[in-house]
């Protein structure tokens, strides 16, 4: 049967959530940390790594997830449920776009949904945020040297990415930069 759960909700994950995989991370993170497959901590450190990698953001999050729960069927069934209704949709925009995009309701369907992508981001933006450089939680013991060397690694890469620094050496470089504070957080401890 959890199979079929993880293939369900991994389809509702895709077909109520517009504007790509960040926008799928918190029903993501809703549905995960509800049924108690992983930690908080867990699922953030898995979106770095999913982010890390080859692939979209969502596929890669539901094919772990998958595999984490069921193994390798339980990785096809989710992927596939995140997959399909993206894969439906784009047909038929595919199929109907051409003729129909001058349409009043076409063309103001899509206005409407252009703030709700930027506001499914922000929002996972900020949800992300909020649990990297908090993650216990607001306090005078959060601003530690975890908090000030993700920050600094935040601001550089922010800097970087303006600059059209290639993002596989910003994340190659935020990659060595957190070995690099993990290690002097262990010296001066």
């Amino acid at each position: 049967m959890i199979f079929l759960e993880l293939f369900l909700i991994f389809l509702k994950i895709g077909a109520f959530t517009f504007g790509g995989g960040y926008a799928m991370l918190p029903l993501m993170k809703q549905e995960v940390l509800l049924r108690g497959w992983m930690s908080e901590e867990q699922l953030l450190n898995f979106i770095a790594v999913a982010e890390s990698t080859p692939g979209p953001v969502a596929v890669n999050m539901a094919t772990y997830i998958g595999v984490e729960r069921a193994g390798v069927f339980g990785a096809f069934c989710a992927t596939l449920g995140v997959v399909l209704p993206s894969f439906v949709i784009i047909l038929l925009v595919a199929k109907f776009y051409t003729k129909y995009k001058n349409s009043f309701i076409v063309r103001n369907c899509l206005t409407g949904l252009r703030p709700v992508v930027i506001g499914l981001i922000a929002a996972a933006i900020i949800e992300l945020g909020y649990g990297v450089f908090f993650p216990n939680g607001i306090d005078l013991a959060a601003f530690d040297f975890g908090f000030f060397s993700s920050l600094i690694i935040f601001v550089l890469v922010v800097i970087l990415a303006f600059k059209k620094v290639n993002p596989i050496y910003l994340i190659l470089g935020s990659a060595g930069l957190g070995i690099i504070s993990g290690y002097a957080e262990k010296l001066l401890l």
